[in-house]
């Protein structure tokens, strides 16, 4: 890409405003099964469906059967949809178990202009691939006239993707977390001959705007969706506390929080921070993770190097767990290895410590 076209149009600003989401993907897709050095872990099928995507007409139908049997239903709203927001994290809860939705949130995502690097079911997981919001590219009169015929020289510099995580919850419904993660384009020498690409921040209101569109997806009105997700925003949060303790000679983080809403922030924590969450067991307060250090992100030879896979710096290539558990009146979280013994080399002490420095 032109260092020259990248300038033009770089922006640093949030996305906030909705009719300036078009996205566009970066690539032609990669294979939706499980990447060759990942390998799924046995005996975990609670996230396979069981009765297919559903449709629209088979909604409909069950709807009408429901009204039929007298079951008040809202005008304007799925009453089993619900906009959550607690200690600054938004996510839906949604009164249907993850197999209901599966196809219905896929479908949201292909039809928002991405296409899937990841459509994992039985793990809960769906994560988009690279792809550039068109939307912020301004539309100016050389834009709305030359450059609608070369649309490839105008870039915005930036490319985004989503992680979306499916969780059972204890009322046998789902709440589904969407996190973003972005890089950006910016030149690598003060001649201005050449640029890379690097991790930027993430953009906490692009996730809370895409949580809102999907609310739209799953049958809630667009003014309704508007009020519920204006409604969390005045919900106050409180400000957890997370730090570094050793536990038993190895360090640990330890949150000042009851472990449902550990549970949670350290999932969206991983999601965040460059982890490939291969599955997880709420029961026993275990994610199973491959860890990628953020910083190889940054000593990649391309964007488009990325989207077919050429990730030689990742580092560590050995699974790990991550135990979350209750202590007392607050929630320990430890890196365990693959076996269940503690990490206490030094890729767990740097497992420990991106975690600490996310969830604080």
């Amino acid at each position: 890409m032109a260092a020259t076209a990248a300038a033009l149009v770089m922006s640093g600003c949030s996305v906030l405003e909705p009719d300036k989401i078009d996205y566009k993907s970066s690539g032609r897709g990669v294979s939706l099964e499980v990447p060759p050095d990942l390998s799924q872990l046995p005996g975990q099928s609670r996230y396979s469906v069981q009765g297919g995507s559903v449709t629209a007409t088979g909604y409909q139908a069950g709807q009408t059967a429901a009204q039929a049997a007298g079951t008040p239903t809202a005008s304007n709203q799925l009453a089993d949809v619900h906009f959550m927001r607690q200690d600054g994290e938004r996510w839906l809860r949604v009164d249907r178990p993850p197999e209901k939705l599966w196809g219905t949130v896929r479908d949201f995502w292909l039809e928002s202009g991405f296409l899937l690097a990841v459509d994992q079911a039985n793990m809960g997981i769906m994560e988009t691939d690279w792809a550039e919001n068109r939307g912020k590219i301004p539309q100016d009169f050389i834009r709305n006239t030359v450059g609608k015929v070369f649309d490839s020289l105008y870039s915005t510099g930036e490319r985004d993707k989503f992680r979306t995580r499916m969780e059972r919850n204890a009322q046998g419904g789902t709440d589904v977390y969407v996190t973003h993660r972005g890089m950006e384009e910016v030149y690598s020498s003060t001649r201005k001959d050449n640029t890379v690409w690097q991790p930027r921040a993430r953009d906490p209101e692009l996730e809370a705007e895409f949580l809102r569109r999907m609310m739209v997806k799953l049958g809630v009105s667009q003014e309704r969706a508007k009020a519920m997700q204006a409604a969390a925003v005045t919900a106050q949060a409180s400000t957890p506390n997370a730090r570094v303790v050793s536990a038993a000679g190895v360090p640990a983080v330890q949150l000042n929080e009851d472990f449902d809403r550990a549970w949670r922030r350290v999932g969206l924590a991983l999601d965040r921070t460059g982890f490939t969450v291969e599955d997880r067991d709420r029961s026993k307060g275990i994610y199973f993770v491959r860890y990628v250090d953020p910083t190889a992100e940054k000593k990649d030879p391309g964007f488009f190097g990325k989207l077919i896979g050429r990730t030689s710096q990742q580092l560590p290539t050995s699974q790990y767990q991550v135990a979350v558990r209750t202590q007392g009146q607050s929630t320990l979280v430890t890196v365990q290895d693959r076996a269940g013994a503690q990490a206490s080399g030094a890729d767990g002490q740097r497992i420990v410590q991106v975690l600490a420095d996310e969830l604080k």
